[in-house]
This record gives C-alpha cells, structure tokens and sequence, in this order.
C-alpha cells in the first residue's frame, strides 16, 4: 500500500507537466495496441485514425531509443524490452485509476454501456428471467448481450466481461467465481421404451448418442461421468451431431439417442416428463462457472454492478 501512495504522489507531481500528459497518452495507446493484437483494432477502439496509432507507437519508440513491437504482415508481438514495458505500463494505469476511483463520488449511480457475453444455455435460464430486476435497479445502465454457443474473444471483440464455464485457462483474465454446472444423461421416454436404460456407463457402447459439437474446437464435446469416485471421460460415437443447444435438446426430445445437457437446460424437460435422466449415479462432479473480465478494463463502476448483480442472481 505504502508503494502505491508513493507512486501516486509521483504521478501528482509529474501531472503538472503537460509532457506527461502526452506520456501518458502514449502508454495508454501502447497498452491498447498490445491487448488488441492489431493497431487497426486499437484504432477503432481508440476512436482514432490508423496512422495516429502508428505514429504515437514510433514516437514512443524513439524516445524511448529501443523497439517495443515486431510488426509482420499477419503479427504483432512485443520484443523483450516491449514486454517489461508492458507490465509497467499496466501498472502505472491500473494505478492512475485505482487514484482516480477513488476520488469519485460513490454516490452516483453506475451509467454506461456494459458488453457481456455468455452461453446462450445460461443466459435463457438465468439472466433473461431476472433481466427486469436489473433494469430497474440501475436504469443508466445500457446493457449488450451476447448469448451464444460460440465464445467470444473479450479483447479483440471488446467485450466488458464474460460467464464461462469449465476450467479457465487464461490468467490474465480476473475471474469471479459464481457456482457450478451439474451435466446429466437424459433420452426421451420414447427412446427408452424402444431401446432400453442404460444400466451403467459401459452399456452406452450398445446405444445411440447425439453429439454436440463445439463451436471453439469443431470437434465433439467429451462426455463425462464419475464411475466409483473416479472420472471418466468418454468419445462417443453418433449416427447426429449438431453444435446448437436448443437443436441437440430437440434431437434428445424427438427420440434420435442419448444425450449429456446441463442441469439448466433439462429441468424443465425433466419435470414435464419429456426427459428422463439415466446414469444418475454416474453424474460427473460439477463443472465450475466464473465470469470474467480483462485487466484493462479496471472494472468500470457499471460493469462491477452488472458482475456483483450476476453474482447474486446465480444459483447456488
């Protein structure tokens, strides 16, 4: 804490330089094009020309008298130097506003626009039916969503924050974790009358599976158990496979095989009887769910109210 004070004083002194003000537009663009892989795209974000970006990076370059970025034709990453600039220069920023928030009024109501991305699977149960509540807790809050099996690229699609589920694999990313996913077996009544319950896990090899396809790989989702307190992990083979949800649950109802679905999605089908969960004893352990948000965001006053307000609303 006591470094932080001394790294804001330092800023309260050099801020009455307006050269310092530059400085700073310079590492702000610097860290921008760097998250955004592309100076077109911190361009756009930036709201700036092309050649504006390209022109601060060269100017900061020279003063600096050491390359911070390899450009090619298809990339753009940071030399060694470009890379010990980067962490300060997150850091500088990150401090600036931490300072900054902290003489804002705490009182005024979060305002703005925040971009959240999730699966369309969480957002149909969860967000969607408890979406009036938001609207009328924080009325200056535009909300975009986005509700889809595809995951987004929260940097390069500028997305504020984002629910995802299973393990995380980006540590850069600040993670907040909200509960967990319980995945289960189910096939249609129909289809068990036809061709019988599966008794265990291994019976499966004598039964029909749909398969979801993921839309961040093309390839088939695994399906997952836990047989005797150990996981297990299964390629499944199908005659049908598709990579939306509501036309894998489709399959399931209209008879074509099994299927593996989250808890979410198949309650209202179990409970209507349109479903019928199998394997029970074998369900897998559960599945965390976080939602996410990048470090250059510092987590705007709108966006901690949209997060805080997801983390509330979760089941539990």
């Amino acid at each position: 804490m006591l470094a932080f004070e001394r790294r804001v004083r330092r800023y309260r002194y050099f801020a009455r330089s307006p050269l310092f003000m530059d400085k700073l537009q310079a590492i702000s663009t610097f860290v921008r094009v760097v998250d955004a892989r592309s100076f077109s795209k911190a361009a756009e974000t930036l709201s700036m020309p092309r050649s504006s970006v390209t022109t601060t990076i060269k100017n900061l370059e020279q003063h600096l008298g050491t390359v911070l970025l390899r450009r090619s034709t298809r990339n753009l990453s940071l030399t060694e130097a470009g890379e010990r600039y980067y962490a300060s220069c997150r850091t500088i920023l990150a401090d600036i506003e931490r300072a900054e928030s902290g003489l804002r009024d705490d009182t005024v109501a979060p305002r703005g626009k925040v971009r959240a991305d999730m699966p369309g699977v969480i957002g149909r149960a969860v967000v969607l039916p408890n979406l009036r509540d938001f609207a009328l807790r924080y009325p200056d809050i535009e909300l975009v969503l986005g509700l889809s099996d595809r995951p987004a690229d929260l940097i390069f699609d500028g997305i504020d924050c984002a629910i995802r589920t299973g393990e995380l694999a980006d540590s850069t990313l600040i993670a907040r974790q909200l509960g967990t996913l319980t995945w289960l077996t189910c096939a249609s009544p129909r289809y068990l009358r036809e061709r019988g319950e599966p008794a265990s896990v291994d019976d499966l090899a004598a039964h029909d599976a749909i398969n979801y396809i993921s839309n961040a790989t093309g390839r088939p989702l695994d399906w997952r158990f836990d047989v005797n307190g150990e996981p297990v992990t299964l390629t499944m083979q199908s005659r049908f496979a598709v990579n939306e949800t509501e036309a894998y649950l489709q399959c399931g109802i209209e008879g074509l095989g099994i299927i593996q679905l989250s808890e979410f999605v198949a309650k209202p089908y179990l409970e209507s009887g349109r479903l019928k969960e199998v394997l029970r004893e074998s369900r897998s352990a559960p599945v965390p769910v976080a939602i996410l948000y990048p470090n250059r965001t510092h987590a705007s006053a709108a966006v901690k109210a949209f997060v805080d307000w997801i983390a509330e609303i979760f089941p539990r």
